[in-house]
């Protein structure tokens, strides 16, 4: 269902500045909400703003700030109250992406891997908050065979 124009636009905006802030924590973690649960393309669970922030210095501080994301949305809907009631849910936006990597790390020369997928398909639960604000509460990202 979709939701107001403001709202679309709002949940669109987030979704944007999280990826120009792909690799600026200061930036990036107030997109987030507190509790937040990211599944990374490995597979690999962050549970909390806190892991998440942990977790982004420390790839930022290996050869892992050499990938790079973009994410191209693909929809995004405003779930029904209840069992397909006519009001969208206040505050709550379901959003599908593809996300693409890019690993610039010249692999060969790391003697690392490479990463496991190249793209996937990505979906995120943003909510409203109190304050007002739309955050990231949940996104998974499901690696697609190419």
């Amino acid at each position: 269902m979709p939701g107001t124009s403001a709202q679309e636009a709002a949940v669109r905006e987030v979704v944007a500045d999280a990826g120009r802030c792909q690799s600026d924590p200061d930036r990036i973690l107030p997109l987030h909400a507190p509790d937040v649960e990211i599944v990374k393309f490995g597979g690999r669970r962050v549970l909390g703003r806190e892991a998440l922030e942990a977790a982004m210095r420390a790839a930022l501080a290996s050869p892992m700030a050499d990938v790079t994301t973009t994410v191209e949305i693909t929809g995004f809907r405003f779930p029904r109250r209840g069992h397909g009631g006519p009001l969208p849910r206040e505050g709550v936006a379901v959003v599908a992406a593809v996300k693409r990597a890019r690993d610039a790390r010249g692999v060969a020369a790391e003697g690392g891997p490479a990463l496991p997928a190249a793209s996937g398909q990505l979906t995120c639960l943003l909510v409203e908050e109190a304050d007002g604000v739309w955050r990231v509460s949940l996104a998974q990202t499901t690696p697609t065979a190419f």
